[in-house]
């Protein structure tokens, strides 16, 4: 063979490389959608400054000061009045759910006080278990309330206007109160890493049955397609929980996050989130031709699931599109039960609104994985 390059070698290399990548059409596809996928979701989903955030109000009268500071946190674009006025229980039933981000009460003799001169006090109770999410919305609250009483002083309320502040707005962050990045991040990390390493594992491990020959062994054995997917999942599952356990560890050791919910009752949760994405992972593995697909998918899954859960950026700072493909992803709603057990002391009460999506999630995810699955290699 000529040792000379040779341009008609050359091509009918590079013409063979072309023709390759049209056959193997999933891993040309996930070569473009990946970067279309980044670009849209960074572009336009991602927001680190969150507005229209839900706000309850437990009223105590509805004088003029208050309507003022009211509409001036609307106008604001940081806060989004919740409803109705509601009573103590339950505005703080509400941010323990996560169904509000703050709770705003005003005080019965609020404005009575104010032309008093008696410098009376708002209370705003946030929920900082992400305290990116309330940071800028908090920092607004000065200017508001100084905005709200200008429009409203004028004549003999003239003297009011002239303090430095006709009423005191006091801030309360419930849960983090020291807006403790770590107390949000850790937990969070015990979602996000069970989600790769679940899906990745489980998805390579029938394609690498498949690669290596050994899928005509499993096939050749008397066994169903559901004895198939729990034999493979089961194993992962005691994986999962000591992957949990470490990161448990480590909050608890290392980073002094603290605990105070029940780790029985997130140890159960954790069952459903696991098998969850082990169904995943299994459902790509029948559909891959290999593991570099099999990779290729689970990274095309795990993508917007780190990015439109909340674990990286807020999420209701996210348009309302990508909330909604953020409500189907299970890291989403594992990562408020996680955050809500062991920031908020959380109970069955409180997490079930998130519980049901994952169960149903588990569900369709397994219901997926065995009508994909084929007793033959064919």
């Amino acid at each position: 063979m000529s040792r000379a390059f040779s341009f008609g070698r050359f091509w009918a290399i590079l013409v063979k490389e072309f023709v390759q990548m049209r056959r193997d059409r999933l891993t040309f596809a996930m070569m473009v959608g990946v970067p279309v996928l980044q670009l849209l979701l960074f572009g336009y989903a991602i927001n680190a400054d969150p507005k229209s955030l839900p706000t309850a109000v437990v009223l105590g009268e509805t004088g003029p000061f208050t309507r003022s500071f009211l509409a001036g946190l609307t106008n604001s674009g940081y806060f989004r009045l919740a409803g109705d006025a509601v009573d103590e229980t339950q505005a703080n039933a509400m941010l323990a759910r996560g169904d509000v981000q703050f709770v705003v009460t005003v005080p019965s003799d609020f404005s009575r006080r104010i032309v008093r001169g008696e410098r009376p006090a708002l209370l705003v109770e946030a929920d900082a278990t992400d305290p990116a999410a309330t940071s800028n919305a908090l920092a607004a609250l000065g200017r508001i309330a100084d905005a709200a009483v200008a429009r409203d002083v004028a004549g003999a309320l003239a003297s009011v206007a002239a303090r430095p502040g006709a009423y005191d707005v006091i801030v309360h962050r419930r849960y983090n109160p020291e807006g403790v990045t770590a107390y949000n991040v850790v937990p969070g990390l015990m979602g996000t890493i069970l989600t790769m390493t679940m899906v990745i594992m489980t998805s390579l491990g029938m394609t690498r049955e498949r690669e290596r020959g050994t899928m005509e062994n499993l096939l050749a054995m008397p066994v169903r397609p559901a004895e198939v997917m729990l034999g493979k999942i089961m194993p992962y599952i005691v994986v999962g929980y000591i992957q949990v356990t470490v990161i448990l560890l480590a909050a608890r050791f290392l980073f002094q996050v603290p605990m105070a919910g029940s780790l029985v009752l997130l140890s159960l949760v954790l069952v459903v989130f696991i098998a969850a994405n082990l169904s995943i992972g299994f459902t790509f593995s029948t559909v891959a031709a290999n593991q570099l697909q099999a990779m290729q998918m689970a990274f095309f899954f795990f993508l917007p699931s780190i990015l439109l859960s909340g674990f990286m950026f807020p999420y209701r700072g996210m348009p309302q599109w990508a909330q909604t493909i953020g409500e189907v992803l299970p890291l989403t709603h594992f990562l408020r039960i996680v955050r809500g057990i062991l920031l908020k002391g959380s109970g069955w009460t409180e997490i079930a609104g998130e519980l049901w999506p994952l169960v149903a999630f588990m569900g369709a995810a397994m219901a997926l994985a065995l009508l994909r699955y084929r007793r033959t290699l064919d």
